[in-house]
């Protein structure tokens, strides 16, 4: 058994050196993971390497968080959305820069099961583990320039709503954010308060009020408006979403705050397809920003 797994080894490494040798430097998807001290577990994520990564041993990139939405995982960007694919061939055209992308793991499905979320809840310290812990790991362990002006953040549904309110709160850290079919808002109507500390999708909801990226610039003063503005703004929600009225709404709240940014409405709904069309924008709008 032994020998056959060493044949196969050399097979396989093999196979990689005559692809490689044929069709240049490959990109290359890892998944690994962190021991986080804040949520007291090992958290996933998935990175992806540019073709360069390896060939140009003292060349730094610029980097961009990218987060999946609800009762997804650090692989989703990479599997349903097929982020390495757009990104091999957005950069290959020069539409794109080459970039280190990775996306942290923020929860698991069902959520019911699972903790969920990009903010500090009760039993969830999320958003230090991310600060404290994750963002610095990622930028030591890689070959990340480590900068404001190098680092951009984007996302999808949930992971659109971390994306927006992120960006907000951390504006000194990303050049850009790119929020897709985000979760900016859930309206208080009717809703009670969170009792049992078990209930994680009721805290998980009672985060995203909390958080809510709307009404962060609706009471934003002159200097959180100022600092609004050195981030570069892109927000993307399909005609067909069930969230196209909270994005308008954000949408009308930094016009009316003077804060600009792109909105963009595109036939489509709440769908992998949708977001894996985004990206064909997203990436060359982040590398206008990178550096700027």
């Amino acid at each position: 058994m032994k020998k056959i797994i060493l044949l196969f080894c050399v097979v396989f490494s093999s196979v990689a050196l005559q692809a490689q040798a044929l069709w240049g430097p490959m990109s290359k998807v890892v998944t690994d993971s962190i021991y986080s001290e804040n949520l007291k577990a090992w958290r996933a994520y998935t990175i992806y390497l540019p073709k360069s990564y390896e060939t140009q041993p003292d060349r730094k990139y610029p980097v961009l968080y990218l987060l999946h939405g609800m009762t997804g995982t650090n692989t989703g960007w990479f599997r349903d959305q097929r982020a390495n694919e757009v990104a091999d061939q957005l950069m290959d055209s020069g539409e794109a820069c080459e970039m280190i992308i990775v996306s942290p793991n923020a929860g698991g499905n069902p959520p019911t099961e699972y903790w969920n979320g990009y903010f500090n809840m009760p039993g969830w310290p999320y958003e230090d583990f991310f600060y404290k812990e994750f963002m610095p790991y990622i930028e030591k362990t890689y070959r990340v320039i480590g900068d404001k002006q190098h680092r951009a953040i984007a996302g999808l549904s949930m992971g659109g709503g971390g994306t927006t309110s992120y960006a907000q709160r951390y504006p000194d850290l990303y050049c850009a954010a790119y929020a897709m079919s985000a979760l900016m808002d859930i309206p208080q109507e009717g809703a009670a308060p969170v009792k049992d500390p078990t209930d994680k999708m009721g805290i998980l909801t009672q985060s995203v009020r909390d958080h809510s990226c709307t009404k962060y610039v609706l009471e934003a003063d002159d200097a959180r408006k100022a600092a609004l503005r050195t981030v570069q703004w892109f927000v993307d929600c399909g005609d067909d979403d069930f969230l196209l009225d909270r994005n308008i709404e954000f949408f009308q709240a930094m016009r009316n705050a003077g804060i600009p940014l792109q909105f963009r409405v595109r036939d489509g709904g709440h769908t992998n397809e949708y977001w894996h069309t985004a990206l064909f924008t997203c990436l060359p709008f982040v590398s206008r920003c990178f550096g700027k």
